[in-house]
């Protein structure tokens, strides 16, 4: 039988087993680590705390050669700053004991160049760092970098308000030569329209005259014009790219590096639709310059005044507050918020643009210029997907950015045509107008090297994003047309504006590169029917030019694109070419109409544009319908004697619309309808009496509109089939 645990008596009590004595005793040992691991911890904390505290207690004149204590504990914080940033206090005391210059110039350095945040730097700490600047306590070469360091760390100061209250004492600076091109970079970043003043503006329009036209004072100078546009001259203009230089060389390394550990400890959200863009997880990236910043209010919650994006959550809310809008502290985190980009949209605020422009531009160089060579699956998934956030949000403000377009510029010259190529080329077709005198260099000559030494997918990947570009140039002009004036900006922030005439010259330079490409790939590539196409979508925009965009323009399609489509063995080929040719004969016409009733001295119609329409209209009556292909009368004669070594029998009538490779399976299935007893096929009963007009009318049943539009007002029938052209007369006056 098991035994009753006996109890023991001590005292007068008796104590019988307790049956949870394990249970207490697994909840001491666990506690015992806790305490342990805490312990350990406030160990480990305390050098910090130390080392703070003698910073902050530290008299002026101390001595450091030799000082143990101080380099000890200068390593102790550099480990830690570097390893995991510095909290705020610990900033504010670091900074204070830089600025004040308690040791040597070279303590100061050493402490300015590990003083990495851990996650905001307080405000009070760079105001008080900006009074020991004017102390000129510092050397010079500190004084900058400390100016540097506050450009790295603006968008981490936990708010500018106060920064922007003592503008004045800011600006003040800028009449040191070597300190102007960081006060400057500094002033750009705090201006508000407050700040624009008329002896502000004369100071700086002085400087410039003493030191030339320097990137930076005229980017501050663009930047007062946006706000207040009578106070600067003419000669600064408001729409240039961005002047400033990166300074962040020194704390590049440790940023990312933290930013990487935060984007590790990140979790997902779900987000509004009108809110804030997921973002793709970072956590193998080396470097994160494209990493979009989440939306942050430029002021303090006690000085705030306007309403913070992040604070909206449907678009009616945005139109009740539209004129009290406070912009985020950094421009980029305007990509990741749609709440932003409707209001961009509405607004359309210029100095917004600005700002935006000078941060993707700084994203973008050290991304694909200034980064590492090589790149993870990670990297390129992450850049990939910032092009495409770039490529949505100029569909959506139907513009480009005028940083984009200098990075493109750049990026041409050194692009692989593989990396990012859908995001690339989208990205290009929206780029703004091109002058001609530059459109070469800047456009062509990269695009070319790599269409001649590239795959047919890739040539027509390029015809087709010269289209889209063409599109929306031709656009932008026909909406310029409406209003008053020639002047043509495809920008509204752009630096480009141009008259009718330079805009016809990079219209026509672009429309005659296509016309080299498509003539030249068609030849390489076999005329690939993909490619065809592609040439043919180009030239159906070129023919309405001036119906369809009210661009008095008229260049015909070249010959090695024409022929290649007429005698394809696609009908869809065919038939938009013959779409192409009634398209040109309606603008042709209808210009040579208005010309002669209104004196439009601007429509100079070159004859040779008649010359050349003319010669492809005989052509194209000549193969489809006269049966004469190749004849003196078809427009394309061939030697008689080269033309009976291919030993076909009839060649004459081997293109009509009944022998034509693309029709004439068509027309098998015509004779098969109309003589469906028959055995043998004789598709020359086709083209007999009033079968052909049948034939014809049924080629229209199949979809062909383009060629029944051509066939209608070009062709001229007679009683004998044989029918005559329709050619165009060219004005009597005409360039």
């Amino acid at each position: 039988m098991p035994q009753t645990p006996e109890p023991s008596v001590s005292g007068g009590r008796t104590d019988f087993p307790d049956e949870n004595d394990s249970t207490c005793s697994n909840l001491s040992n666990r506690s015992l680590r806790i305490a342990e691991k805490e312990k350990k911890k406030s160990e480990a904390e305390a050098p910090l705390s130390v080392a703070l505290t003698y910073f902050s207690e530290v008299k002026a004149g101390t001595p450091v050669l030799g000082n143990d204590e101080l380099e000890g504990h200068l390593v102790r914080l550099e480990r830690t700053a570097l390893a995991q940033g510095l909290p705020p206090h610990a900033v504010s005391i670091m900074l204070e004991f830089a600025m004040s210059l308690r040791m040597t110039n070279a303590i100061t350095s050493r402490v300015l160049r590990f003083l990495v945040p851990a996650s905001v730097v307080p405000q009070e700490a760079v105001l008080r760092g900006v009074s020991w600047l004017c102390t000129q306590k510092l050397s010079q070469s500190n004084q900058l970098l400390f100016l540097r360091w506050v450009l790295t760390m603006f968008d981490m100061i936990d708010c500018k308000d106060n920064l922007r209250a003592i503008y004045g004492f800011i600006f003040s600076f800028v009449t040191d030569e070597s300190m102007c091109p960081f006060i400057c970079h500094l002033l750009y970043l705090l201006t508000i329209k407050e700040h624009v003043k008329a002896y502000r503006v004369r100071k700086l329009l002085d400087i410039q005259g003493k030191m030339g036209r320097q990137p930076y004072i005229l980017q501050l100078l663009a930047l007062y014009k946006v706000f207040s546009p009578e106070m600067v001259p003419h000669s600064v203009t408001s729409r240039m790219r961005t002047g400033f230089r990166n300074h962040d060389s020194t704390w590049k390394a440790p940023l990312a590096a933290l930013a990487k550990r935060r984007v590790g400890q990140e979790t997902p959200s779900m987000d509004l639709v009108l809110g804030l863009r997921q973002k793709p997880n970072r956590k193998k990236r080396k470097f994160h310059h494209l990493e979009v910043p989440d939306l942050a209010p430029a002021m303090g919650p006690n000085s705030r005044k306007g309403v913070c994006l992040q604070q909206l959550r449907s678009f009616s809310e945005l139109l009740d507050n539209l004129s009290s809008i406070e912009l985020p502290a950094q421009m980029g985190s305007l990509l990741s918020s749609a709440m932003a980009l409707h209001y961009l949209d509405c607004v359309q605020d210029e100095s917004a643009f600005l700002r935006l422009n000078f941060w993707l531009g700084h994203a973008l160089q050290e991304e694909f210029f200034a980064g590492p060579v090589e790149g993870g699956q990670e990297s390129m998934a992450e850049a990939a997907h910032f092009l495409s956030m770039l490529v949505s949000t100029q569909h959506f403000l139907q513009e480009g950015f005028s940083a984009t377009e200098g990075f493109l510029c750049k990026f041409l010259e050194v692009w692989d045509g593989f990396l990012h190529r859908p995001q690339i080329l989208e990205l290009l077709s929206n780029i703004a107008l091109v002058p001609s005198s530059q459109i070469k260099q800047v456009l062509f000559d990269p695009l070319m090297q790599l269409y001649f030494t590239s795959s047919v997918f890739f040539k027509c990947s390029v015809i087709e994003c010269l289209s889209s570009m063409l599109r929306k140039w031709l656009t932008w002009h026909s909406v310029c047309a409406k209003e008053e004036g020639l002047n043509i900006s495809l920008n509204n922030r752009s630096t480009m504006s141009l008259s009718l005439s330079g805009f016809l010259d990079s219209v026509l330079k672009l429309v005659q590169f296509v016309g080299r490409l498509t003539s030249a790939g068609l030849q390489l590539e076999r005329c690939h029917t993909l490619l065809l196409h592609h040439a043919l979508g180009f030239y159906e925009m070129v023919s309405d030019m001036y119906l369809k965009y009210s661009l008095p323009l008229f260049v015909m399609l070249p010959p090695g694109v024409f022929y290649p489509a007429l005698l394809a063995a696609d009908p869809i080929a065919v038939d938009r070419l013959g779409r192409i040719m009634f398209k040109y004969r309606q603008n042709l016409t209808h210009a040579k109409e208005q010309r002669l009733k209104q004196k439009e001295l601007y429509l100079q119609i070159s004859r040779s544009v008649y010359e050349e329409f003319n010669t492809y209209l005989v052509t194209m009556v000549g193969f489809l319908w006269n049966s004469v292909a190749f004849g003196p009368r078809s427009g394309l004669a061939i030697n008689q004697r080269l033309l009976e070594r291919t030993k076909v029998a009839n060649y004459s009538s081997s293109f009509n619309l009944v022998h034509h490779p693309a029709f004439v399976n068509y027309a098998v299935d015509f004779h098969q309808q109309c003589w469906p007893e028959r055995t043998d096929m004789d598709l020359n009963s086709i083209q007999a009496g009033r079968y052909w007009d049948w034939y014809v009318e049924y080629l229209y049943t199949q979809g062909f509109e383009g060629l029944r539009d051509f066939i209608k007002v070009s062709i001229n029938p007679s009683a004998t089939r044989q029918s005559t052209a329709h050619p165009l007369s060219q004005p009597s006056q005409s360039g």
